[in-house]
């Protein structure tokens, strides 16, 4: 086993799923392999493949996420297993029952598979590193540090859309700081071997070392950083994870850094336009360009109920779908 990775088994196959840091490229490659495979279940009259069934999957949401929490739902269900939601701010944690003893109490229930949300980084591999042996966690996202299946799913849509990620140039726009989708994002195009990832950001919404820490390049002019991209991601604007006033307002940000109709004609004609959601318009982007002929953000939506099937499967049922992958 790879000791320094908690995500792979003996045989270097997917056993939890917590970050995109320390994972392959093949890694990726095989997760979204078998998320293309799933992708037709949708169209059935039947929305349903045996892979988990008789698994119990948890959904343990600290932080509200009615859209992850339903597509983590609706992929389970899909996969044949049987779901459990927990209202986590009415439950024992809220009582002074730790972390760990919801773990436990649990697991005696028979849970086979956690998926976690939770405002704490670290959270998941918390929970990983004390799961008995045969229990999966996913990593739901994680305070400020990771959000890996919503960096799937985007890097999906993005190979749905665009074929081979080499020759890429993918501009990321906003909260880059506070966003553990961006961190998860970043590592997950950089492991794919995209020919640039740029983020584009007020200096105060930028780690100082975002240039040699995230591997990317920098710019804090939106419109010199989005020219000739042929991927624009927009971030949300991470209120809730802020510390002070880091922006003006929401009027200036949008001024300075919103995508608008004149702006998306910088990059590549043939551009797509993303948005890990909930959206807020008029201040990230405008609705013509959300609602327009390069924006994929419904397919994202689509995408992640495959891409979380997939992750599933995989760290529950690695033999039935290619094992090892690395």
């Amino acid at each position: 086993m790879n000791s320094a990775n908690l995500q792979l088994d003996d045989n270097g196959s997917l056993k939890h799923f917590l970050t995109i840091d320390g994972l392959k490229r093949e890694h990726l490659v095989s997760i979204l392999d078998v998320a293309e495979s799933f992708l037709n279940v949708s169209d059935r009259s039947v929305k349903k493949v045996p892979a988990l069934r008789g698994k119990v999957v948890a959904n343990l949401f600290f932080e509200n996420s009615t859209r992850t929490r339903t597509t983590f739902e609706l992929a389970a269900k899909r996969l044949s297993a049987d779901v459990l939601n927990l209202n986590i701010s009415v439950s024992a944690t809220a009582k002074g029952e730790t972390l760990l003893d919801t773990l436990r109490n649990l697991e005696a229930m028979h849970v086979d598979m956690f998926v976690i949300r939770h405002a704490d980084s670290g959270a998941a591999h918390f929970i990983a590193q004390h799961a008995r042996p045969g229990v999966s966690v996913i990593n739901a996202g994680d305070g400020r540090h990771a959000h890996p299946t919503q960096a799937m799913l985007d890097v999906f849509t993005i190979r749905q859309m665009k074929g081979d990620f080499t020759p890429l140039k993918v501009a990321i726009i906003g909260d880059i700081l506070h966003s553990r989708v961006a961190r998860s994002q970043i590592l997950a195009l950089n492991t794919l071997g995209v020919s640039e990832v740029r983020v584009i950001a007020p200096k105060t919404l930028l780690p100082h070392d975002a240039r040699e820490s995230l591997g990317v390049h920098v710019f804090h002019d939106l419109e010199e950083g989005i020219t000739d991209a042929d991927v624009v991601i927009m971030l949300r604007l991470q209120k809730e994870r802020m510390d002070g006033a880091l922006l003006a307002s929401e009027q200036e940000y949008f001024q300075r850094f919103g995508v608008t109709q004149a702006r998306i004609k910088l990059a590549s004609p043939d551009a797509i336009v993303m948005h890990p959601g909930p959206l807020n318009r008029g201040v990230e982007i405008e609705s013509e360009v959300a609602d327009g002929p390069q924006s994929v953000i419904l397919e994202q939506v689509s995408n992640g109920i495959a891409i979380r099937m997939a992750v599933m499967a995989m760290a529950m049922n690695p033999r039935a779908l290619g094992g090892e992958s690395a």
